[in-house]
């Protein structure tokens, strides 16, 4: 008697990551994970350290869940089919790339392709140093591309809200920003035809042979 009620791990984690996958970051607290397993918060840190660390619990194995795919032999070819599979993966899971907007937290098992990508980076000339400011390149294209739809997705389930961009371009703006102003129209359509693979091989592109014509 008296003694608190045992919860697994495996529990707290399952809990956790159902909270994140259905409400998001911001409703995910110790005290809702404790509340939601029958505990208390005190309880709950006799099995995890902080959020920082139950966060990383269940980030732990996310990236094992889609298999590897065979990569090509060329080294450009590999870099980018590792760049768009990483891409492939965050995209089926939106919350992990909320997570990781915290900044350091991140999934042992998906390292394999941040190696993969400075490994490759290297093979076609880069520096180990180019290579890794390479990937961080290509992380930011991934990233930023990712966290811009699902705010274009949530978007678009309030078909009432006002949009304010391109229909803010007006006539007055055509001097000050006449190329913006003569696309206006058809801003939505080229940015809906937005073809990721082509525009983050020309990132690519851009990287190695910035790195080859600065020697």
């Amino acid at each position: 008697m008296g003694r608190p009620r045992r919860i697994e791990t495996a529990t707290i984690v399952a809990t956790a990551r159902r909270i994140l996958e259905t409400e998001g970051v911001a409703a995910l607290s110790m005290r809702r994970v404790a509340k939601e397993v029958g505990t208390t918060p005190m309880a709950l840190y006799h099995h995890v350290r902080d959020k920082d660390e139950l966060l990383m619990l269940t980030l732990a194995g996310t990236a094992a869940t889609v298999p590897r795919p065979d990569l090509p032999a060329d080294p450009r070819d590999r870099l980018l089919a590792v760049s768009l599979h990483m891409h492939g993966t965050l995209a089926r899971m939106p919350w992990v790339v909320e997570v990781l907007s915290l900044g350091d937290l991140t999934d042992e098992g998906a390292l394999w392709m941040v190696e993969e990508i400075v490994a490759s980076g290297i093979a076609c000339g880069l520096t180990p140093e180019e290579a890794t400011r390479a990937y961080r390149t290509i992380w930011h294209c991934v990233y930023g591309d990712l966290v811009f739809r699902r705010a274009m997705e949530r978007r678009a389930e309030d078909p009432g809200r006002k949009r304010h961009f391109p229909d803010l371009l007006t006539d007055v703006d055509a001097a000050e920003l006449p190329h913006l102003a003569a696309l206006a129209d058809r801003w939505t359509e080229l940015t809906e035809d937005y073809d990721l693979t082509g525009q983050l091989g020309a990132v690519v592109d851009g990287l190695l042979g910035r790195a080859a014509r600065s020697r």
